[in-house]
């Protein structure tokens, strides 16, 4: 199956971790808050993608029967997938940020969403799934 990468909705506790992107013209949505993932490896399958760049970004090993939700969206380069998980509020303590981007912190969803300085297809995302989650309840 061919895509170009994945990203992952990661919450901690009630919290979203979100991640700043570098500030340099050379990227897509500099100085912008991102999720954790990226780009397809290899043939890796969208799953694997988005656990093994959450690894490399925040430190944070997750398996595949952790991820709660998916949805493939179309992009302009292609097909990406888009997850989402729930790790209880004490895994902040093993959060290990990694070497891209400025930083990271846990914000809320609803915040999120509405943040003029998030990733504008990934808070459409996060709020895909929050609405797709209370019509599941």
């Amino acid at each position: 199956m061919y895509f170009i990468g994945a990203k992952l909705a990661l919450f901690i506790g009630d919290d979203l971790l979100v991640i700043k992107r570098d500030n340099r013209p050379d990227i897509p949505f500099p100085d912008c808050w991102d999720l954790p993932g990226g780009g397809r490896e290899g043939v890796e399958s969208p799953e694997e993608c988005a656990l093994r760049e959450t690894l490399e970004e925040v430190g944070l090993r997750l398996h595949k029967r952790q991820l709660t939700w998916s949805s493939r969206a179309m992009r302009l380069d292609g097909p990406a997938w888009f997850f989402a998980a729930h790790r209880p509020a004490s895994d902040v303590s093993r959060i290990r940020f990694g070497n891209e981007g400025q930083g990271w912190e846990l914000m809320h969803p609803t915040i999120y969403i509405q943040h003029s300085k998030a990733v504008p297809h990934l808070a459409e995302h996060v709020h895909d799934y929050l609405r797709d989650r209370s019509d599941a309840a």
